[in-house]
């Protein structure tokens, strides 16, 4: 495992205005079945605060919530589970086999998502001290058009290998599911072009927590980017 690099972005970035002894918004982003949530747990150990967009999402599809109830009416009863909840591996099968569907979610469930999210890191950015680091896991980072909401960004990346292996242990996929959800987001060399520091998650466990290691004393020796 190579040592977390810097690489250029592939063209100037917005960023939020920060204070000279704000904390820092860093973006964890990266492929599927890369381990971006065990990176962002692992900055969590070290001193961050965390937050996910996933967790965000399971708020915002509480049962019998608003985005619920438009999501059972857009998609039908098919992806409930036989109690009525969501069942998230129904609603899956469904969105990584069929594009239009996929687009369907996201302008449902994105809008309030990242409300949500960006409510959290607003809230966490008022109260943290000087020198903290607030770590946000976002899979879709930059297919939501969000680069501008960090102060850095760390991609993820393992082989295409690695990520289908991970898949099929992990999800129970066969491998022409896994290579579909590979294929639903952008390609992880675009993302790289775009990340401040990149991290290759190939190895162990040890090797990436070493990464991580790497990676934190990094960014707390860096100062947050200002416009």
């Amino acid at each position: 495992m190579r040592e977390p690099r810097q690489v250029p972005p592939s063209r100037p970035r917005t960023v939020w205005r920060v204070s000279r002894d704000g904390a820092m918004v860093v973006g964890i982003t990266g492929g599927v079945a890369s381990g971006k949530s065990c990176v962002t747990r692992l900055l969590e150990a070290r001193g961050a605060v965390a937050f996910s967009a996933d967790d965000a999402a399971r708020a915002v599809l509480t049962r019998d919530g608003p985005v619920f109830r438009q999501l059972v009416l857009t998609f039908g009863a098919e992806v409930l589970a036989e109690d009525g909840a969501l069942d998230r591996a129904k609603l899956g099968e469904l969105i990584f086999s069929n594009a239009e569907a996929r687009g369907s979610l996201n302008r449902l469930t994105h809008p309030a998502i990242l409300r949500l999210l960006r409510a959290q890191i607003d809230a966490a950015r008022k109260d943290l001290p000087a020198g903290s680091v607030i770590a946000v896991e976002v899979p879709l980072l930059f297919e939501t058009n969000l680069a501008g909401w960090f102060e850095r960004i760390v991609v993820v990346a393992a082989s295409e290998p690695t990520q289908i292996a991970r898949l099929k242990a992990r999800n129970g996929l066969g491998e022409p599911e896994a290579r579909r959800r590979l294929a639903s987001q952008l390609p992880i060399h675009e993302k790289i072009l775009r990340a401040d520091f990149v991290i290759r998650n190939d190895g162990s466990a040890v090797d990436l927590e070493a990464a991580v290691e790497r990676l934190w004393e990094e960014l707390k020796q860096s100062e947050p980017k200002r416009i």
